[in-house]
């Protein structure tokens, strides 16, 4: 009965847009564009001025009432490309586009707006519910493509594979993080066959005795990795996952841990690969807000030109409430050992020895082969791992620090340098450093043969594929979401809102927020609104002065709950690469790490928005709303948490 009734809907939907679908017949230049259009969604049109015409004017104008939206000029035989076009309704096709007096239409099918938001929805519904996270995954690029297509299905399955995940996994940087996993699973291998995992088991048990010290010392590892998210997660992980397994914490806890300490701590530390990138935005900003007060208010537009983006970038990580009291969150769950929703079953389930994970989980690494496991007679000596592990933190730090200077032209301040690093090509380095290490460790004191070190290289490697591929897809999603215009439709809705200046900044969290969770990356989200939001706080009021008064506390509340609500938005979605890697090296469930996390990451975020964000708008001061937000995660830790599990030892 429901495929019935969904194909009914099809057809009608189909049927209805089939008018818009229609184009005229071919003039002397014919104008190329998307399959679909989407209501308020940007879209780019191409054609070629005819060689033979003599006018090199050119327009393109609304069917519905002639209204030109885009002219310029162009030498006979240009191809002419033009971006940002934006129709709102139906009626405004088909859009003629005109050239000498020469006439051609131009349409294709109209859906609204909020359709773009179906992929990523449909992707992450599908994980939850059925907790198979490649079909849905899949499923949601599939929709995406369907748009593209036209509605057409056969050409959508085409289109996912050639347009989005072949795309995804040729993408420079998203190859270089597979390498980098891929290298640091090899390096795990190694570690684990030449004695070396077990080793640093061994070294640690006298002092990680209990549940409370395994997971606070998971956490304060997390802190000392500030320098990148991504390698926080994954070394964080892979280094801690033996000592949490031997203490019996959940691998959704220890997914937890990772996740909610990694992109946080990298956040707020300006020496890391985020500030740098973060900086650049908020100059963007600026710049646009200056530009745009530069006729009404050119007092304002010169302090604004004249801003460190560094100092605003500094002087807003005080609001940077959903990061820091996430950290605070991670660190109250270690200490009281209370904890609610999914993961309290979850954690009690490992602590009576049940089970690290839940029957039936579909694990993102295979750490049972026996290639990960050392010989019979292997001796268990901890450098062997705790070697190829500091090797990578220390080859990735002096990466990023030589590759920096290299880029700058010479020494700088730490953070232009680190802000100026190639990250992936240090990741690699990196990553290649630990495995030669390790390599050579378990050959030169003849632990491992140099094929068995192979051999446990290419296992630990193998044991990666399925994250691999739910990261492709990941990558993969977020291309469709981005050829739908998932994320300029919410900036569109957020546009053009009106908020009141003293919500603005909880507002902007929501929709980051909002974003993040449908597109499951947080740099795009950032890079979306920052250079939207700064000149829209400022217009509303909330640059005067550049000072400490109220308004000025908007602005950077604002820049700051970008980031924020970014960074919650990726905690809680399935489809964010980061939420991945944390599942991967965790060797957790993907799904089972996303629902359990949920909870604590919404918690956290309401407390934020109701101790922080608001209320700062309306001049609490910031160090207040911390003492706030601490007490009530611990009140809630004491009310609706119980205790997960013995605190032996």
């Amino acid at each position: 009965m429901r495929r019935r009734v969904l194909l009914a809907l099809l057809i009608l939907l189909a049927r209805s847009t089939a008018a818009s679908a229609t184009v005229q017949p071919e003039a002397a230049f014919s104008p190329r564009g998307p399959k679909t259009i989407l209501a308020h969604v940007p879209f780019a049109l191409r054609f070629i001025v005819p060689p033979d015409l003599d006018s090199l004017e050119w327009r393109i104008e609304r069917a519905r009432d002639g209204a030109v939206l885009a002219s310029g000029t162009a030498a006979p035989g240009d191809e002419v490309e033009v971006a940002d076009l934006i129709v709102s309704r139906r009626a405004d096709l088909p859009l003629h586009v005109v050239v000498a007096g020469e006439r051609a239409d131009f349409s294709a099918l109209f859906f609204p707006g909020w359709l773009s938001i179906l992929p990523p929805l449909l992707a992450i519904a599908l994980a939850l519910i059925t907790r198979e996270v490649v079909i849905s995954l899949f499923a949601g690029v599939w929709l995406g493509a369907l748009f593209i297509a036209g509605l057409n299905p056969i050409a959508a399955t085409l289109r996912s594979i050639d347009t989005f995940i072949a795309p995804a996994l040729a993408h420079p940087d998203h190859a270089a993080i597979i390498i980098f996993s891929l290298m640091l699973g090899g390096m795990v291998g190694l570690m684990g066959r030449s004695g070396g995992t077990r080793g640093i088991v061994e070294a640690v048990a006298p002092l990680a005795t209990n549940r409370r010290r395994g997971q606070l010392a998971t956490f304060f590892a997390g802190l000392a990795i500030f320098f990148d998210d991504y390698a926080n997660t994954l070394i964080v992980g892979n280094t801690m996952r033996p000592i949490t397994d031997r203490l019996r914490i959940s691998r959704e806890k220890l997914a937890y841990l990772v996740d909610s300490t990694a992109a946080p701590v990298a956040a707020i530390i300006f020496v890391s690969t985020w500030a740098g990138y973060e900086i650049s935005l908020i100059a963007d900003g600026l710049q646009a807000a200056a530009a745009q007060t530069s006729a009404s208010d050119p007092s304002l537009t010169a302090q604004l030109s004249g801003a460190s983006p560094f100092t605003v970038f500094i002087s807003t990580i005080p609001y940077l409430f959903y990061p820091i009291l996430a950290l605070c969150m991670v660190f109250l769950v270690a200490w009281t050992q209370r904890d609610f929703g999914p993961m309290l079953p979850a954690e009690r389930r490992a602590a009576r020895g049940a089970g690290l994970y839940r029957t039936g989980a579909q694990l993102m690494v295979d750490t049972t082969a026996e290639t990960m496991e050392p010989k019979e007679g292997t001796p268990l000596r901890w450098f062997n791992a705790a070697a190829p592990v500091a090797t990578v933190v220390v080859v990735v730090l002096l990466g990023l620090y030589f590759d920096g200077r290299a880029s700058l032209g010479g020494p700088g301040p730490l953070r232009e340098v680190l802000g100026a690093a190639n990250t992936f090509n240090a990741l690699l380095w990196g990553s290649l450093a630990g495995v030669l290490v390790a390599f050579a460790l378990a050959t030169a004191q003849r632990i491992l043969r140099a094929t068995e070190a192979i051999g446990a290289w290419a296992g630990g490697m193998r044991a990666m594929v399925l994250a691999m591929v739910i990261l492709v897809l990941a990558w993969s999603l977020g291309a469709a979401t981005e050829a739908v215009g998932t994320a300029r439709y919410v900036s569109h809705i957020l546009e053009t809102a009106g908020f009141p200046l003293r919500l603005l900044p909880v507002s902007v969290f929501v929709a980051a927020a909002l974003t993040a969770f449908a597109t499951g990356t947080s740099w795009a989200t950032m890079a979306i609104f920052i250079p939207l939001v700064v000149p829209l706080a400022v217009s509303l009021g909330g640059g005067a002065g550049f000072t400490a008064d109220a308004h000025y506390t908007v602005l950077l509340g604002t820049i700051s709950s970008v980031l924020a609500g970014a960074i919650f938005g990726d905690h809680c979605s399935p489809i964010s690469d980061t939420t991945v890697l944390s599942s991967m090296a965790s060797a957790s469930d993907h799904v089972d790490h996303v629902r359990t996390q949920l909870p604590y990451a919404l918690a956290v975020a309401v407390v934020g928005m109701l101790v922080g964000d608001i209320p700062t708008a309306y001049g609490l001061p910031w160090f207040i709303s911390y003492l706030l937000g601490i007490a009530v995660l611990f009140i809630l830790l004491r009310v609706f948490g119980k205790p997960s599990g013995e605190v032996l030892g």
